[in-house]
């Protein structure tokens, strides 16, 4: 999975790579050619007391040390270049796939869980691609070379090299096969932490209103203590990893110095040679050090690759057709088609062969109990789900033929819970429609009954909205996202129970206001008040998924047994009389 995500996303840099490479390789043949050039002054000149030649030497020495010094600053500022561009195309490539999941996927994923996929774990791939066009290059051939030329420079110590390298190979292998479970499990805590921490900052005023910060507490010190407990495990290995690196090291140092010193007291090597070969030795090592070091990485990067993939393998449910069609032969008609719909996984059925029609310019209501399927009609008529079996028609045109952006152009939606963006007033009301006028703006907010909050707020339309809205009450949140939805000026207003927040008097006026306004334009409401939808054209009555009367308000007291037991609950028996 993390060799076909990096094919992928590294395509475009392909050519900065190769240069990469390159100096890698160029950067490592230097430094595997200065420890023989140190030999050669030691050997050659300073044993000979040959000036001349250590100075010759040294300046080639030191040319060669700044072309080394030059590539590697060249590399490593092309590698960060691939890995930045790659970092920033994946987390493009998870947020364009994300923003067209619809409510099914983002649920099964959880919010707190894509944002650590999006962040963490590209970052973790972002980190492994950086690292390896360092050390890609550099290791195999700094301990592949090092091992040739050593065995060239001191053949008689060569079997030092044999007995340290499988050493070293055989403890990092063990080391680094216990660490791909614990990265695997470090990923699935964060996701963890991450969702009680949202959870815990979104819900912050109930919590507080049950007084239930102790709980809280408790359950962020059980997901903050898990993830604790893994970290203290993968450092643990860390900790272990590097001190049996550097035993099996300096053990090998000391087992040159102690054997080549007989050696070059029997004149057998000389003393350039035998410091060349410490130097290739520690080279070697450092080599598999750094190998090791990748090899540390790739495992949590290839767990990062693997969450990331399945989210760009995820196909949204709710696709566009490839003949998907702009046009609407009836603008402003909702229709409803022997619809049906059943959550994966679940054996109940939300809705049940619903169908209804509401002509344009109509207002009909939709009423019924808890969890009947009222928010889920909505839901189906912005195309925010799919209906399992059926057809959900709008302006004539069935939803899953047209194309997405022309289909929301119809609608302006009002959810049940409205979210405002961090801005201000004037730029989260032209979210329904940028061009719209300062002028056009006011209209909106005097028809939504918030002109008179939003004037008496410092700046009026400029007045800063905090993220979520959370500097405001709810009641202004909702009548801010009505006005949001009547700068659209679409051909249907969809209302998801939109006037729950609202007092009475201000719900009063604010659908007096509304009618001369949205004259002429389609209005699905769901509603839980009934004395606020009396007057509606047409009442749709939903109970247990299925759609159980349909009329006026006066039809219905006479034919709906369900609509009546509403009335009467609400109104009171003679209201149902």
């Amino acid at each position: 999975m993390l060799v076909r995500l990096l094919r992928r996303h590294l395509q475009p840099y392909t050519g900065l790579l190769l240069c990469v490479l390159v100096l890698q390789f160029a950067q490592v043949m230097a430094s595997l050619y200065l420890p023989t050039l140190n030999a050669d002054i030691i050997d050659k000149g300073v044993a000979t007391g040959d000036t001349g030649y250590i100075w010759r030497t040294g300046a080639f020495m030191l040319a060669v040390s700044v072309g080394q010094g030059l590539c590697t600053v060249a590399a490593t500022y092309l590698a960060a270049r691939a890995a930045m561009s790659m970092g920033r195309d994946l987390r493009g490539a998870v947020f364009e796939r994300v923003s067209g999941f619809s409510e099914r996927e983002i649920s099964a994923f959880g919010a707190g869980s894509l944002i650590t996929r999006n962040t963490n774990d590209v970052q973790q791939v972002q980190m492994l691609v950086m690292m390896s066009c360092t050390m890609l290059v550099t290791a195999p051939v700094m301990a592949v070379g090092g091992i040739i030329m050593a065995v060239t420079r001191a053949p008689g110590l060569s079997w030092l090299i044999a007995v340290s390298v499988p050493v070293l190979l055989v403890a990092v292998g063990l080391i680094v096969s216990r660490m791909l479970p614990l990265f695997r499990s470090y990923q699935d805590k964060l996701d963890a932490i991450n969702r009680v921490m949202r959870e815990q900052l979104t819900g912050i005023r109930v919590i507080r209103a049950f007084v239930r910060e102790e709980a809280e507490t408790e359950r962020f010190e059980d997901a903050n203590t898990d993830i604790a407990w893994v970290g203290e495990r993968v450092g643990r290995l860390f900790v272990l990893l590097f001190p049996l690196v550097m035993l099996v090291l300096d053990v090998t140092i000391v087992g040159v110095i102690w054997f080549g010193g007989h050696r070059v007291g029997d004149g057998d090597v000389e003393v350039g040679t035998l410091i060349a070969f410490m130097s290739y030795l520690m080279q070697i090592l450092m080599g598999i050090v750094m190998a090791s070091f990748m090899t540390i990485m790739i495992p949590r990067a290839a767990v990062c690759a693997e969450r990331i993939s399945e989210v760009l393998a995820t196909p949204p449910t709710i696709t566009s057709s490839p003949d998907a069609v702009d046009t609407f032969p009836t603008p402003g008609t909702v229709e409803m088609r022997d619809v049906t719909f059943v959550y994966p996984d679940a054996d109940a059925r939300v809705l049940a062969e619903v169908s209804f029609t509401v002509q344009p310019g109509t207002t009909t209501a939709i009423v019924g109990s808890t969890a009947s399927g009222k928010s889920t009609v909505v839901r189906l008529l912005a195309r925010l789900l799919e209906a399992s079996s059926g057809q959900v028609l709008i302006g004539g045109t069935d939803v899953r033929e047209a194309d997405p952006e022309a289909l929301w152009a119809q609608m302006g939606l009002v959810p049940q819970q409205p979210f405002l963006f961090a801005g201000t007033v004037a730029s989260n009301l032209r979210l329904g429609r940028e061009e719209a006028t300062d002028d056009e703006l006011w209209e909106a907010l005097e028809v939504a009954q918030a002109k008179d909050f939003v004037s008496k707020m410092d700046g009026g339309l400029e007045a800063p909205i905090a993220q979520g809205g959370t500097n405001v009450s709810g009641g202004q949140r909702q009548r801010l996202a009505i006005a949001r939805a009547l700068v659209r000026r679409p051909d249907i207003l969809i209302f998801d129970d939109s006037f729950s927040a609202l007092d009475v008097s201000t719900d009063a006026r604010l659908r007096e206001a509304m009618g001369p306004a949205t004259a002429g334009i389609t209005k699905v409401i769901v509603a839980q008040r009934v004395s606020t939808i009396v007057e509606a054209d047409q009442i749709l009555v939903l109970d247990g998924g299925h759609l159980v009367g349909s009329g006026t308000h006066t039809e219905l007291l006479t034919t709906c047994p369900v609509y009546r037991e509403i009335v009467t609950s609400q109104l009171g028996a003679e209201a149902a009389a």
